[in-house]
């Protein structure tokens, strides 16, 4: 049987465990409070600057914001804004990092799409020209794919695919580049598949009208007959009115002239013959 004495200390260490409790959960929560204050504050005063023009400094008040309360909704924001402060100002390795950083630490927040759309305008806003590396296009390429793939309801899909549209141009444009310098070269291979690469993967640009006709005279030219003609009927089927389809029209007729200058000859005998005609019974 319990004695009264055992019951009594029981109750009091009961009492004691409690009230240490209740003071250690206190000052947990005093803590909690004051270090998301300093994180408010820290994501205020960056924003701030931000505003104000100081990216550098708004930059490093975002990161301050993350680390003070790394546990909190904001701390993935404030690592978004930390990079698109470096973006403002074309910081873009650093916002790069910023954002790579952020998709690995932060792998479900809900506002990846924005980091992935932010990552792949740091990219494409490095874009030189055709003729230099292809590694910034690529990259930005694969961040506008994922987006359309993994968020097509988003409303950074849209701008995406427009996005995707002007890199495939650009890369469209180096691949003739670099066939017509095979075709100056007289390398007729190396040019034939340049060529042939535009109209498989690329043929929305604008370059595929004359890559087509290009497939059509290099072809012509190797004895290719058949595989010429097919160029020249796809090139027709899509494109009957251009320059370029007429170009082609002319790898096959050696007499061919323009459509239009023919059309006026014809007119003309019309109007000659008429004349002769009427003349016979005047």
């Amino acid at each position: 049987m319990i004695s009264k004495f055992k019951i009594s200390f029981i109750l009091v260490a009961l009492l004691f465990v409690y009230s240490c409790g209740d003071k250690t959960n206190k000052i947990s929560e005093i803590v909690e409070v004051d270090m998301e204050m300093q994180m408010s504050n820290a994501y205020k005063e960056g924003y701030f600057e931000l505003q104000r023009g100081d990216v550098l400094l708004a930059a490093k008040k975002f990161n301050e914001a993350e680390l003070l309360f790394p546990q909190s909704p904001w701390a993935a924001k404030s690592a978004i804004m930390a990079a698109y402060a470096y973006y403002t100002q074309d910081y873009y390795s650093d916002t790069i990092f910023e954002l790579e950083r952020y998709l690995k630490t932060y792998p479900n927040h809900k506002d990846k799409v924005y980091a992935h759309f932010l990552l792949g305008m740091s990219f494409y806003e490095q874009i030189v020209d055709e003729k230099k590396d292809l590694k910034s296009i690529l990259d930005a390429k694969d961040q506008f794919e994922l987006i359309i793939k993994e968020y097509p309801a988003s409303e950074f899909a849209m701008d995406a695919k427009f996005k995707i549209d002007l890199i495939n141009e650009i890369l469209a444009a180096k691949e003739m580049y670099i066939a017509r310098y095979y075709l100056n070269k007289s390398k007729w291979i190396p040019a034939l598949n340049r060529f042939k690469t535009v109209v498989n993967k690329y043929n929305t640009t604008i370059y595929t009208e004359e890559a087509l006709h290009r497939l059509v005279e290099i072809n012509y030219r190797l004895g290719l007959i058949d595989e010429s003609k097919k160029y020249a009927n796809t090139l027709g089927y899509n494109y009957q009115s251009s320059d370029w389809y007429k170009n082609s029209y002319k790898v096959f007729n050696t007499n061919y002239r323009d459509g239009i200058e023919e059309i006026q000859k014809d007119k003309k005998k019309k109007i000659g013959l008429i004349k002769r005609f009427k003349g016979l019974f005047e």
